[in-house]
């Protein structure tokens, strides 16, 4: 039975104009995307920017999206850090606070050996809390291969994978020399991934189209591929952006043509020059104006 399944997001963080954290905003935005029907919420991951985020900034971030998704959805944190220890330190506040898991990179500095990757994983699994373990081989310098993820599943608390290689082949290798459970983990690859097997996905653009997102998801889940591509194909575009370097300007700026702004990114994240910003704005257009089937 899969622990985390459905549409989760990862979510930004608001800034301010001040580039400060808005926290009220952060909780309106959980308090949104719940009410649009996403089955859970991922702070302080990438997409939340939290490596330009103070400890404390974190802790409060992490505490904020538990407290505004006050039980209704799971709020699974992002847990990346320069070393096992502070991953751990992470794990174990977020737990305290009502943490439902917790995803999981390897360790980020630098290319570790596999008994190194091992070892961090054993830590993050003794923390306590489910791991759903997240391979990104094009930002970080490990690919968590099937053979590997085999060695992790044998902790007691790691049930699931982020798939992010951008290889829709890959979840098959995954359930077929695996126990984990495999959420997609690359927006342009989530419906795909239901088709071949992936119970969960967690998304970076779905911040700014949810409900259509839900939708694609449980249709592909329930083999409707007619359906699901009746919206996919138009949300594409715009999809593409979360396996790209500035996916958190573009979902930000989505957010703002959406209604929803969240403010800047930190730096060294930079905005968006005008070429990139119209380029956006065309896919968020292209994926909101689709036409809508009549219904027979």
């Amino acid at each position: 039975m899969a622990r985390f399944p459905g549409v989760y997001v990862a979510i930004v963080t608001p800034f301010t104009e001040q580039y400060e954290v808005d926290y009220q905003r952060l909780a309106e935005h959980v308090d949104w995307l719940i009410d649009q029907g996403v089955h859970g919420i991922i702070p302080s991951g990438s997409v939340g920017e939290y490596a330009a985020l103070t400890r404390e900034e974190r802790a409060k971030v992490i505490e904020t999206a538990i407290d505004a998704a006050a039980g209704r959805v799971p709020v699974v944190i992002g847990s990346a850090a320069p070393s096992t220890k502070q991953v751990v330190e992470l794990i174990g506040f977020a737990k305290e606070k009502g943490a439902s898991g917790v995803m999981a990179l390897p360790p980020i500095n630098y290319k570790p050996k596999e008994e190194e990757v091992i070892a961090h994983y054993e830590a993050v699994s003794n923390a306590g809390l489910p791991v759903i373990v997240y391979n990104n081989p094009h930002d970080y310098p490990v690919d968590l291969k099937p053979a590997l993820l085999n060695k992790l599943a044998k902790f007691e608390n790691i049930v699931a994978v982020k798939e992010f290689s951008g290889d829709v082949r890959r979840i098959h290798d995954i359930l077929r020399e695996t126990e984990l459970e495999v959420l997609a983990g690359v927006d342009d690859l989530a419906m795909e991934g239901a088709l071949v097997g992936a119970t969960g996905w967690i998304g970076g653009l779905t911040n700014v189209l949810p409900g259509d997102s839900v939708r694609v998801f449980e249709l592909a889940r329930e083999g409707k591929v007619a359906e699901a591509l009746d919206i996919y194909r138009y949300l594409l575009p715009l999809f593409h952006y979360d396996a790209g370097p500035q996916l958190v300007q573009a979902i930000k700026l989505s957010m703002e043509f959406a209604g929803i702004p969240a403010g800047p990114t930190r730096p060294p994240r930079l905005a968006l020059n005008e070429q990139e910003q119209q380029e956006v704005r065309a896919a968020y257009e292209y994926a909101v104006n689709r036409p809508q089937r009549v219904k027979s």
